[in-house]
């Protein structure tokens, strides 16, 4: 197969959709493997500053950029006219909610859409955006079988799903150190798939579908997101004991066995932690379930702003002053330490 030989003589062109906390790293772990990477993005701004190598991500730096562009192993480009050029597709688009707090596939549909118009025999796509089970399988491929060549998938080319594991601004975790899970449509797809990933990353773990591979990362999130609720209720009980959560959690993680920490705070931040669990409900509803412990963590998260702020009106009762007209500093603007986000 051709694409086959081109993967492993790493010459197939990568394309990246999405140049953001998920695509640029890619970008450096298959242009540190020899690979040629195509960058795609409608956003201008992005385009731009990687073309000038420019980064606007704190953790990869601006020189790492100017070398791929002195390389010529980088081409950014917003014309999705181009997605035709590259041998394989990564997808790396936002998957929000909507205001209804379901699903916003809008970007994984649009990508999907702007692929299948120009569409080649031979291509592989993987999708790595966040999602619920099924995803692949029941919206992103049938819109690239309507494609206008009359290709099939399986047949004509090939779709995998391998769901992104960033951690930004954890410089101890890369792309290329994280192991990386792989689900492909069919066998072919998941062979290809596998067989790119190996080049460029640490460990490709392959399973049996696409959807035990949206449901890894689905379940991934949701456990972090249960257990910092825990944490968080913990972190309200006590306080109203005057017991110190910290150094409890700081005398608990002593054991070495069935014990992990997890940290309260004033609520969820980031891309996946905050939505994903509503991803896995939204689904549950479809199969006539009801997830309440998820559910219960999400009311419990998202709750702790208005305790954080109850505190703070506490304080400053003690003191004989309101919450209106004083003067507070928030020191740390980010949902986490190190990034910009």
């Amino acid at each position: 197969m051709e694409l086959e030989r081109k993967i492993r003589e790493k010459t197939a062109a990568i394309g990246v959709i999405g140049l953001g906390y998920v695509g640029l790293p890619l970008i450096s772990a298959f242009t540190n493997a020899g690979f040629h990477c195509l960058g795609f993005d409608v956003d201008p701004f992005k385009v731009e500053s990687l073309k000038a190598g420019r980064s606007y991500i704190k953790h990869l730096k601006s020189d790492i950029v100017a070398d791929w562009i002195a390389r010529e192993v980088l081409e950014p480009t917003a014309e999705m006219g181009r997605l035709n050029e590259a041998d394989v597709l990564l997808i790396c688009v936002p998957t929000p909610l909507n205001e209804s707090r379901d699903p916003d596939l809008r970007y994984v549909e649009s990508t999907a859409q702007s692929i299948a118009a120009v569409l080649r025999p031979g291509q592989l796509v993987i999708l790595e955006s966040t999602t619920y089970p099924t995803t692949t399988r029941d919206v992103m491929v049938p819109i690239l079988n309507r494609n206008p060549r009359g290709l099939v998938e399986g047949r004509d080319f090939f779709v995998a799903y391998s769901p992104e594991r960033e951690d930004p601004g954890n410089p101890q975790y890369t792309a290329a150190g994280i192991p990386k899970v792989v689900g492909g449509m069919d066998p072919v797809s998941c062979d290809l798939a596998c067989q790119l990933y190996s080049h460029a990353i640490v460990k490709v773990v392959p399973v049996s579908s696409t959807e035990v591979a949206e449901a890894c990362k689905i379940l991934e999130n949701t456990y972090r997101a249960v257990n910092i609720a825990m944490v968080n209720e913990l972190k309200t009980l006590f306080d109203r004991m005057g017991i110190d959560v910290w150094e409890v959690i700081d005398a608990a993680k002593t054991k070495p066995f069935g014990f992990q920490a997890f940290y309260p705070g004033p609520g969820l931040g980031g891309h996946c932690i905050p939505i994903d669990p509503f991803y896995l409900s939204w689904l549950a509803r479809l199969q006539g379930m009801n997830t309440r412990f998820i559910e219960l963590a999400g009311e419990v998260n998202h709750a702790m702003p208005r305790y954080v702020i109850g505190r703070l009106a506490d304080f400053l009762n003690d003191q004989s002053k309101a919450i209106r007209g004083s003067r507070i500093s928030l020191l740390g603007m980010a949902y986490k330490k190190d990034v910009d986000d």
